[in-house]
């Protein structure tokens, strides 16, 4: 199996056509011809990933967050950028990102987030419908309960799937809810159009202070993971799934996750 062969997979779960205009994926660095017999999964490609990757031998990282989102314009070890860079070329590690469009395709992180709460669901819209001409790809889900459930019941269940002793919420846990948002990482962009279609709650990460003052005065509850609690979970799932097509295709590759990528927030 070679790097392209990977490119090929990716590309075919997660179109690179459905990548937001800020975003960069695809092969960040690497050579397209190189042999892969060993992969990592992770969230961000950060140095102890990198170490991580190193000692386990591994020939491609493949990430959900971009290394590079804007063109550097040096590539020095002045900088954690150019460490980063400068070690994945030396070590001969190829790096893959799918991102936005990983979030965006159907099946992807959003869908994924919605099979993973398990929730009793009469029917599921996109919030931010791409306008290309994939279909059932958007940024965000809208999800519609078949009966009410309180936020304090929500929040229980978000707590249970995502394996978290804690979550942030904004509201009354009293709020009977039956029209949820979810959108992975950072969504707030995204807050008004959930509460124009409706939406009584948003699941999302990275939430700051004035966007959730405002939406909570305007009715809302919000329950905020933190972006890599959101996330990390979501893209391991689909991982696996890509783990198994790998597999299946050359049992020799060595596929593993990320151990050392944890939540960057402590509490103290």
């Amino acid at each position: 199996m070679i790097v392209q062969d990977i490119i090929d997979y990716m590309e075919c779960i997660a179109p690179v056509e459905l990548k937001e205009s800020y975003d960069n994926v695809g092969l960040i660095i690497g050579n397209k011809e190189s042999q892969v017999k060993s992969i990592l999964f992770c969230l961000d490609c950060n140095l102890d990933v990198i170490n991580e990757a190193k000692l386990k031998c591994v020939d491609m990282i493949i990430s959900h967050h971009p290394l590079l989102f804007k063109k550097p314009t040096s590539i020095t070890t002045e900088t954690l950028q150019g460490k980063k860079i400068i070690e994945l070329i030396k070590a001969d590690i190829n790096l893959y990102s799918s991102h936005t469009n990983l979030d965006s395709v159907k099946d992807g992180m959003n869908d994924t987030m919605i099979k993973l709460l398990d929730l009793n669901i009469k029917d599921t819209y996109i919030i931010d419908k791409s306008t290309r001409s994939i279909e059932e790809a958007g940024i965000g889900r809208i999800i519609e309960l078949t009966s009410a459930t309180t936020a304090k019941e929500l929040c229980s269940i978000v707590k249970e799937k995502f394996q978290l002793q804690n979550i942030r919420f904004v509201g009354s846990l009293n709020n009977k809810i039956t029209k949820i948002a979810l959108i992975n990482g950072s969504g707030q962009d995204y807050f008004e159009a959930a509460r124009n279609l409706g939406a009584q709650c948003i699941i999302t990460g990275d939430t700051t202070y004035h966007f959730v003052s405002d939406y909570k005065e305007m009715g809302l509850f919000i329950i905020d993971l933190g972006h890599f609690s959101c996330e990390w979970p979501l893209f391991k799932i689909i991982s696996k799934n890509i783990k198994k097509h790998i597999k299946s295709k050359d049992s020799t590759v060595k596929v593993s996750f990320s151990e050392v990528e944890k939540e960057p927030y402590e509490i103290f």
